[in-house]
């Protein structure tokens, strides 16, 4: 068992933490990690950790579908628990971002249903209007003919 299994953090730590602009700071799975070392390593590109810095980030961890040898690694970069009572609480931003910061922001924008969900709605929409416009029984391919 590790040190980290050990050590236990209050949101208010994770936070203080997380003020650090030269660390990056997640939490995944109600364990708190500083993944600062990893991000040139990341295959996924340092960006995409950025962007969950001092965050929650398990929901966008398993959208991903990572390995178990990725799994293995994050043992390295667990530098405690989240305490049990913030547990409950830890889903949004834990960063202030007061200061004009957009790297721990809440905004899902990036959620994984959107980007198949909204393209799938338009094409529907698209099939139903061309369905409703062409009429039935006449041949779309050739051009009308004049009156």
């Amino acid at each position: 068992m590790s040190s980290a299994d050990n050590k236990v953090l209050t949101l208010s730590e994770v936070r203080e933490l997380a003020d650090d602009k030269n660390k990056c700071i997640i939490i995944i799975d109600n364990n708190v990690y500083d993944i600062t070392r990893f991000l040139e390593e990341h295959p996924g590109g340092e960006e995409v950790l950025k962007e969950q810095h001092g965050r929650d980030a398990t929901n966008a961890f398993e959208d991903v579908g990572h390995s178990s040898d990725a799994r293995e690694q994050m043992k390295a970069y667990k530098i405690a628990k989240l305490d049990s009572n913030d547990a409950k609480r830890s889903r949004p931003t834990v960063v202030d971002n007061s200061k004009g910061d957009t790297r721990g922001s809440s905004d899902e924008s990036g959620s994984s249903w959107t980007k198949w969900i909204i393209p799938l709605v338009i094409a529907v929409a698209a099939a139903a209007i061309f369905k409703l416009l062409s009429k039935s029984g006449q041949d779309i391919s050739r051009p009308p003919t004049a009156i």
